[in-house]
């Protein structure tokens, strides 16, 4: 698949993995943050997982061979984390995001929750000045797709934009100002590498503090079905395949915060290091198991986008 962008806040799909041959145009938040990746030209190719299935992104019906407790072993504490944190239910997030580029920095937060039961979420992410838009972005995310208000796309007040995450190079897990928590969890299903830094009390609960380092590539086929797809995107995007990443986990071995580095060029195929992009992703969680509310946007309410960039 190959993606070329215009501007840095616009990109153009000529091919998707599914073999279409139409174009698609999707607009994002702008010029000086995460949107830095759609700056460059960029080469990707990959379809959907073969997997069959949406794994650990809904509490299982029947019972898993993951015990809801801390592992002993590094390696397979950190890799269950995103199963057994899928088991409580739901979670409420805080993201925090940070985009760096030579002497350029610029800080993305947000907050909003995830309802694993019926695999949908919402964030509301606070944008940088200089972003193509002001106020908050909105995302609601399902595995493989997203839906964004105020994303700086040329689309009326109130109205949303629906995209596949692989119309993104990144597949959404840093383009639009945040990582979902679904997502964020099911990288750690592909990490090669982990040690015990210590432990912390949080909130009065004692985690266990973790680092190494992950790949993207093996974290999609080890989640499977739609969620995977972002994460295979973003495998073959990122320059740095080896993503550090730092976890903390509870005595049930459910996620508390995760932090992950991605790197990208912003100067399509340079290697040099001044022309490289780092993203910092963190989130924290909270709330395990409180109901949360959240639908997907009414049809009335969803604009779909012309190759111009423009609503239809």
């Amino acid at each position: 698949m190959t993606i070329t962008t215009t501007t840095l806040a616009k990109a153009t799909v000529t091919d998707t993995p599914l073999g279409a041959t139409a174009s698609r145009t999707a607009r994002f938040l702008g010029p000086v943050a995460a949107t830095a990746l759609l700056a460059a030209t960029l080469s990707a190719c990959g379809g959907a997982s073969g997997g069959s299935a949406d794994a650990g992104t809904a509490a299982s019906p029947s019972p898993s061979p993951v015990a809801d407790k801390l592992a002993d072993d590094p390696l397979t504490a950190v890799r269950n984390a995103a199963d057994i944190t899928g088991r409580t239910g739901s979670v409420q997030a805080t993201t925090q995001l940070t985009t760096e580029s030579g002497a350029k920095k610029a800080d993305f937060s947000g907050s909003g929750a995830y309802d694993y039961g019926k695999r949908i979420g919402r964030l509301e992410v606070q944008v940088p000045p200089g972003a193509a838009t002001t106020g908050k972005v909105v995302e609601v995310v399902e595995p493989g797709i997203v839906f964004l208000q105020n994303s700086g796309a040329k689309v009326p007040a109130g109205k949303w934009v629906k995209l596949d995450v692989r119309q993104l190079a990144d597949g959404n897990l840093i383009s639009n100002g945040a990582t979902d928590p679904a997502t964020a969890a099911a990288a750690l299903r592909g990490v090669q590498q982990a040690s015990v830094v210590g432990e912390e009390t949080v909130n009065g609960v004692l985690l266990k503090h973790y680092k190494g380092t992950l790949d993207l590539a093996k974290a999609a086929a080890a989640t499977g079905g739609p969620a995977a797809n972002g994460l295979q995107m973003a495998a073959a995007t990122f320059t740095v395949k080896d993503v550090p990443f730092e976890a903390w986990l509870d005595p049930q071995g459910r996620l508390n915060k995760v932090t992950e580095v991605f790197s990208f060029a912003g100067v399509a195929g340079s290697k040099d290091p001044k022309d490289q992009v780092n993203v910092t992703s963190s989130l924290a969680f909270s709330d395990f198991g409180k109901p949360v509310q959240i639908t997907e946007p009414p049809a009335a309410d969803v604009v779909e986008m012309t190759e111009s960039g423009s609503p239809k």
